[in-house]
């Protein structure tokens, strides 16, 4: 379930099924897109910071294996397929001028959105996230193979609600600096657990992450000229600095900002700063 912070549970009915978010506040739109095996509940410190200063909180829970609502059976869940799924959520609720902020595996797909599917965007702040050939980067570049597997999906939904697990570098250990609340990482593993076709959707997702999706949206966003803001983790373990600096070259008007004392979940371990830089970017 969301964490009260977020605000009202809500459902958006898409041509791939219905996808749940949550809403909370007033004024500009601002749609959180969050990664892998992960849910709304990444932005939990973020979103009343953000409403306070006076804008409109949107947390999707995407397909990617701790959501609570199964997509369609037919359901296009290759990377495109859900940046596509993020760009008709913006339609269905017809959000305009909207502020993205995204991170890790989100961040990639709202780089192909950024690519293939900008009209509704205003602005966009990416945390550290995939980007050109590091989709997924180590330790995670084994899961797309691993999914190849019978079983595969179902040991890793058993693996994964283990604390000793949980803790390795290749899950969540290297993510959250600050560690994840019980009570949250309970939210995030539960879902794949619980549910066949949870893990059918995972197991969808991952057979089709490729870096060719990321080299594709690289290209063209050469050409985004929206504004963008980069928000890199001075301590991140999982993506290397060398990966916003290229970002910052390829995109036309992209600032570049560090975040001290953070691993890759910005939104856990400094969320007061990762607030500010998003109102004063957005505003």
């Amino acid at each position: 379930m969301p964490d009260t912070a977020l605000g009202a549970a809500k459902t958006a009915t898409l041509p791939g099924g219905r996808v749940a978010y949550t809403e909370r506040g007033s004024g500009p739109p601002v749609v959180f897109v969050h990664g892998l095996l992960v849910n709304s509940n990444l932005w939990r410190k973020v979103v009343p910071m953000l409403v306070d200063a006076g804008f409109r909180c949107l947390a999707l829970d995407l397909p990617l294996g701790a959501h609570q609502v199964p997509m369609a059976a037919d359901a296009d869940l290759t990377p495109p397929g859900v940046a596509r799924l993020i760009a008709e959520f913006l339609d269905a609720l017809d959000l305009v001028d909207v502020t993205v902020v995204a991170n890790d595996t989100g961040g990639a797909l709202t780089q192909i959105l950024m690519a293939n599917n900008p009209e509704r965007l205003g602005h966009v702040v990416l945390t550290p996230c995939d980007a050109f050939e590091e989709f997924f980067p180590e330790p995670f570049n084994a899961l797309p193979k691993m999914m190849r597997l019978p079983g595969a999906a179902f040991l890793l939904s058993r693996l994964l609600t283990l604390p000793a697990v949980q803790r390795r570098p290749n899950t969540f250990g290297w993510l959250a600096k600050s560690g994840i609340p019980a009570e949250i990482m309970a939210s995030y593993v539960r879902p794949a657990k619980e549910s066949r076709r949870i893990r059918r959707d995972l197991k969808r997702f991952l057979l089709g992450v490729d870096s060719r999706h990321t080299l594709a949206a690289a290209e063209k966003l050469t050409g985004y000229g929206k504004p963008v803001l980069l928000v890199r983790a001075a301590d991140d373990r999982i993506f290397a600095a060398h990966l916003f600096d290229r970002l910052a070259a390829t995109l036309p008007d992209a600032r570049l900002v560090t975040v001290a004392d953070s691993y890759t979940f910005v939104s856990e371990d400094q969320p007061a700063e990762l607030a500010k830089l998003i109102a004063d970017f957005a505003a």
